[in-house]
């Protein structure tokens, strides 16, 4: 797998470290990501978020970013498929308005900012992502929620949730699959995609046809 991050157009490019200078200047203020990271923005963050990318979203379809914090993976997403809908919803006031203002001077017009609960959300969507907001059976479960069916094409996406985890999974899969056996689950080391995760994973859930 190649990083998605030598891919960006210098257009993308510049609009992700624009965003980074938003989110530190934001982050002075609202704790937005941890402040021992602040050095690293980039790397330990859009990078991250980034790996989502090594497969394509279709054009027209919708994303929906479970409990996206500062923008994450929400923004680094919607700079990169400007073609596709991405909807940051977390329960936090102060972190989607902060999302909305960064949004608004980055001229983000395919990214939605909801806050409120994910179980309260009342829209759909053909995808959802999650950067370790919840356990896997929660995120699986709101999913199926709002889920639209979606026939990607092969260097897309399948339908379903695609999420960022660290450590030891093997719980949190047997766990998903007690609560719903008909799911099927994909998973890839990031050590290939993003040098300097080697112990992250990059998920993909989807409903066993």
């Amino acid at each position: 797998m190649t990083d998605p991050a030598s891919e960006l157009s210098s257009d993308q490019a510049a609009t992700l470290h624009h965003y980074v200078d938003l989110l530190l200047d934001i982050n002075t203020r609202i704790n937005l990501i941890s402040r021992k990271d602040t050095g690293e923005v980039y790397d330990r963050h859009v990078r991250h978020s980034l790996a989502i990318a090594t497969k394509d979203f279709p054009d027209g379809c919708t994303v929906v970013d479970w409990g996206t914090g500062g923008g994450l993976p929400a923004i680094p997403l919607a700079i990169r498929f400007p073609d596709i809908t991405v909807v940051a919803v977390d329960s936090i006031g102060k972190k989607t308005r902060a999302v909305s203002e960064m949004a608004e001077k980055l001229a983000l017009t395919n990214l939605v900012v909801w806050n409120g609960r994910a179980e309260e959300w009342r829209g759909k969507a053909h995808y959802s992502v999650s950067r370790a907001t919840a356990k896997l059976a929660k995120l699986w479960r709101w999913h199926k929620r709002i889920r639209i069916p979606i026939e990607a094409p092969p260097e897309c996406w399948a339908g379903g949730l695609i999420c960022l985890k660290g450590g030891d999974l093997s719980a949190e899969i047997a766990a998903l699959e007690q609560v719903d056996s008909r799911v099927q689950v994909e998973m890839r080391s990031l050590a290939d995609v993003a040098p300097g995760f080697p112990d992250k994973q990059l998920l993909h859930v989807g409903a066993i046809r």
